[in-house]
């Protein structure tokens, strides 16, 4: 799981689910830096990426150093934040409700948007039906850091409501293998060399 690059608003705003925001010049510096560090992967067999346009665009050097096409898949999308879309952090951060967000996510909906626990059943069940389709294979995907987030709790077994204690920095690579005897986490929030990624 890769996240998408810097965008020009990337940890100042809440873009949740609004299209038209594309990766910065820095995004896109992180987007080939991380293409270069996954191009080393042995047996990629597809890279997957959330239709919104920061995912693609850092989806796009990937899939190229791989010689693969994008698939677009929407359960990759990022959290739909309803009302708080495009309101900045520092507002929200404000609210009475932000103490929810960060200390019991399970139980907050973002007004006329998604709940974090629908959220977390949406990404679980995507990612399963990806590996379904590749079973044994090698799978990229790009999306955004709650995603991540929630997916990597799922897999550690971690409650939903500790989700926020997890990091996901643009471009970063947290890797999880799924086996008979359930996900293993091999890496959270990697920046560097991905040579040895790989199940003991």
């Amino acid at each position: 799981m890769v996240r998408h690059g810097t965008t020009p608003t990337t940890g100042k705003v809440l873009p949740g689910v609004a299209k038209g925001l594309h990766l910065a010049d820095k995004g896109r510096t992180e987007a080939q830096a991380v293409a270069d560090r996954l191009s080393g992967l042995p047996k990629v067999e597809a890279v997957y990426a959330s239709p919104l346009e920061r995912a693609k665009e850092t989806a796009a050097p990937i899939a190229r150093g791989l010689k693969l096409r994008v698939a677009v898949d929407r359960g990759l999308m990022d959290c739909d934040v309803g009302n708080w879309t495009g309101e900045s952090l520092k507002t929200v951060a404000k609210r009475p409700e932000w103490r929810s967000v960060q200390r019991w996510p399970s139980g907050f909906r973002f007004p006329n948007g998604e709940s974090f626990a629908e959220m977390q059943c949406r990404i679980v069940t995507t990612l399963d039906r990806i590996r379904q389709r590749h079973p044994g294979g090698t799978v990229v995907v790009v999306s955004h850091a709650d995603p991540i987030k929630a997916a990597i709790a799922h897999s550690l077994g971690t409650h939903l409501d500790l989700f926020q204690r997890i990091f996901i920095a643009p471009c970063s690579v947290s890797a999880v293998a799924y086996g008979d005897g359930g996900p293993v986490v091999l890496t959270v929030n990697a920046v560097g060399s991905l040579a040895d990624l790989r199940a003991s």
